[in-house]
Formats: structure tokens, sequence, C-alpha cells
């Protein structure tokens, strides 16, 4: 399929000259004497390029290219003039032009430079098709993996978005829970309700329930006027209720009757009101166990505990951390106005060794601090937390060493269970030594004699 191309020149032998070349390079042409023409002509028919003179009578170049950007004409625009000056060329470059060729040019000359443009604008489109398989492959939601366990994930909500049964999400702390909540509820029949989070531990109880259930005025001492409760709130919806284990035996009840007959009494009030609401759950505790301890109703785990999903620590999805390296850096730079391009090869490959016991959640307060720090356009080793250096550092010394020495290599793996075992402690030498099953004066000695500080 041949290219159209608008050649806008006021020499009519020159625009006679290109729109034979052109033509008899597949092109093709239409030809307009300044700028006004050359805008009627755009309304009329899309072009792929156009090659403009830069000094004209009515408009000139410079005009059509502020006029082309404000009708957002769609085309490559590369610029033509024998009064070329490195000036005006940064000057159309900043007003949209795609490139820039002095007169008097040869004919060989302006294909090359049609051929370049045509081939640059042809990677563009393709990396931007890559980024987007990439964005629909790897990404639902704002979740971004590639592990198979998180690809299961992504099928058992498209599995179950549009039912309003009720999901029990597990998982560590930061691994992502409400991620998923909101990946189940915008993918569902609900979307267009509201979806309502709250944490159950960050309330005492009788804030809680007021919060779950609303209230009456003259409830309580501060209840000057009466209030709708997240249930009400969330009609239609979907209600996010995390780390649900820290809810009381006493509220435990009163979310089991909503969940049996609908209904939700505000505190203070004699009436009930119907509600039509999803629930999800999540907590980073084993309720199972919860349960056993009587510390959960068996009643309310079996209601709650219809689906379940359990969401992997980063941990043991170690492939999705590139991924989410990306993903941040992309994310930080717009929220931050940086221009970080990458990160080096050692400094990401620290970034997988590391355990994350904080999860995504760490690695993204990570990636966003040292992009905070960093004056560079790449994301470095020496940049990154001490903790996390140490331990890509630790990970590589314990194996393989470049001696054989079965005294040399046990001093080196127990150096670096040592620094472990204090960086999972926070530095606790005592809960340390316990993890060690060594004793409190030993660790202190070989601290010293491996220098651990």
């Amino acid at each position: 399929m041949s290219k159209n191309i608008l050649v806008i020149d006021d020499e009519p032998n020159l625009r006679h000259m290109l729109t034979v070349v052109l033509e008899k390079a597949g092109y093709t042409v239409s030809a307009a004497a300044d700028g006004v023409e050359a805008l009627s002509l755009a309304e009329t028919k899309p072009f792929d390029l156009v090659l403009c003179d830069l000094r004209m009578p009515r408009m000139d170049g410079l005009a059509f290219l502020k006029e082309a950007a404000s009708r957002g004409l769609d085309a490559a625009i590369i610029m033509m003039s024998a009064y070329g000056s490195i000036y005006t060329a940064v000057e159309a470059m900043k007003l949209g032009a795609a490139d820039y060729i002095s007169k008097p040019f040869k004919p060989d000359e302006i294909l090359l430079k049609l051929g370049q443009i045509e081939e640059r604008n042809r990677l563009l489109q393709e990396n931007i098709r890559l980024r987007d398989a990439i964005q629909e492959t790897f990404s639902f939601q704002n979740i971004v993996a590639k592990s198979e366990s998180m690809r299961s994930i992504f099928d058992t909500i498209k599995k179950i978005a549009d039912y309003k049964t009720t999901v029990l999400i597990t998982g560590e702390s930061g691994t992502g829970k409400e991620l998923i909540t909101r990946a189940i509820h915008y993918n569902g029949a609900r979307k267009h309700a509201p979806m309502v989070a709250i944490n159950c531990g960050g309330l005492p109880e009788n804030l809680l329930e007021s919060e779950l259930f609303g209230h009456v005025r003259g409830a309580f001492t501060d209840a000057t006027k009466d209030k709708k409760g997240l249930f009400q709130e969330a009609n239609q919806g979907t209600l996010f209720l995390d780390e649900i284990a820290a809810l009381s035996l006493s509220l435990q009840v009163k979310l089991l009757r909503v969940l049996e007959d609908g209904m939700v009494r505000p505190v203070g009030s004699n009436q009930s009101d119907k509600v039509d609401v999803r629930i999800i759950a999540a907590t980073a505790q084993d309720l199972a166990e919860a349960v056993k301890q009587r510390a959960f109703r068996d009643d309310l785990f079996y209601r709650i505990n219809v689906l379940s999903i359990e969401v992997p620590p980063l941990r043991e999805r170690k492939e999705d951390i590139p991924l989410l390296v990306n993903h941040f850096i992309e994310k930080f730079n717009k929220r931050l106005q940086k221009e970080i391009k990458d990160i080096r090869p050692d400094a990401l490959q620290a970034l997988i060794s590391y355990p994350w016991p904080g999860n995504v959640r760490e690695l993204e307060n990570v990636v966003e601090r040292t992009m905070v720090l960093t004056d560079r356009l790449e994301i470095h080793m020496d940049e990154l937390p001490d903790e996390v250096g140490s331990d890509s550092a630790a990970a590589r010394d314990v194996w393989p060493t470049d001696s054989m020495s079965l005294k040399v290599n046990t001093k080196v793996l127990e150096k670096a269970l040592i620094q472990r075992a204090l960086r999972e402690t926070d530095n606790n030498r005592t809960h340390a030594a316990k993890l060690l099953e060594i004793s409190h004066p030993t660790l202190l000695s070989k601290m010293k004699a491996y220098e651990i500080s």
C-alpha cells in the first residue's frame, strides 16, 4: 500500500520535481503552495508524511507546524529550507517536526530521509505494540506478574468475579491482597457500584462496630447525627474486610448475622436495613489455627472461606521481580518527574536475591526511595539500601568460593548465616542466637571473629 505524502512549497518547479520523484518511488503525492492550502487538503484526506518548506507566503513552515499540532494532524513532518540554521532546525523540532533537510538536495537525499522517518515510525509503532502486548500479558488490574502461581490467580479472578460468593484472600503482609480484591470487584458485575475497604485491626472495637454498621443519633456520646455504616455505603458493591482475624468475637457474631440474612442494624437502632453486599475478607494469619485456638469462630470461618485465594510471597515468585521493578520505575518516573531508564544488572540481581520479608510493598518502597535519592539515569548497586545489597553479597559469598577448603567454606557459610539471622531479627542478638541454635556468648565471639557489627 503506497504512502500518502503532502508536499508544501511555494516554488512550482520544486513541487513538480518532488511530485515526479516521489510518485516514481511509489508514493501518492498531493501538493500545496503554502500552509493555508495544505491545511485545507489535510481536512479532506489523511497524510502519512509531509514535506514542508520553511519560508512561504501567507503561512510559513513554523506557523504550519503550530497549526498542524493544534489540529491534531497525524503525520510526520519534514522541514525544508535554503535558509537553514541550527536555530530554525531546533525551533522546528520543538514544534513537532520529525526531521529537517536543507536545500538544495538531491532526489536520493530526500528519499533516504523519508525512508529513515518511515523506519523510525515503524520501530516506534512496533515498540508500542510490544509494550502493550507485555502489559496485556503480564498485568491484570495493576497486578504485574508472569509467574505461574500469579497467572493461576488471574484465571481464578476471572472465574469468580461475577458471583456474589464470599472470598477469603490469605497471604503475608505486602503481597497485594487489596489489589486482588480490586481486580475481583472491577472485573465483575458489581464494578459500577462502590468498593469499600476497611482494616479491621486499625480501630477499637466500639468505633469499628460503628464504622461497619453505622449508628443513630444519640447512640453514644459523640453520635450527634445518624451515620451510615460501610455495609450501607457498599450496597450493590463490595466490602473488603482486611485483617479480618482482628475482629473481636462479639463483632464476629454480628458479621455472621449480616452474612446470613443480609440485614444490618445500626448501633443504637431497633430497625434493620436490607443490604446487598459482596464480602471479600483478607488476613495474613492462619485462620484455621485461630479457630483451633478459639480466637476465631468456626461458623464464621466456614462462611467466609467459600472461595479462597492464597497469594504467594514474593520470595517464591522471583521471576516477577524484574517486571515489578520496571513497573515501579515507570510509575515513579511520572510521580517524581524523573527520567530513570533502567536498573543495572548487578542491582537487579541484588533485588532478586533479597528475601523480601515485606513482599511487594517493601520492593515498591525500596524502588521509590532509590529513585528519590539518585541523580543517575540508571539505578546502581551502590544506591540500594544496605540490607538489600548486603543480603545479595552474602548470597554470592556462600558458594562457590575460589578455595576447595572445607574449613574456608564453612567459615564463609557460618558468617552468611549469622548475618542473615541478625537481619531477620532486626539485630536482636538474643533472638538471632536462638535461630542459629548457639549460645549468646558464642554468637558474640563469632561476630567479633568475622568483624560483623
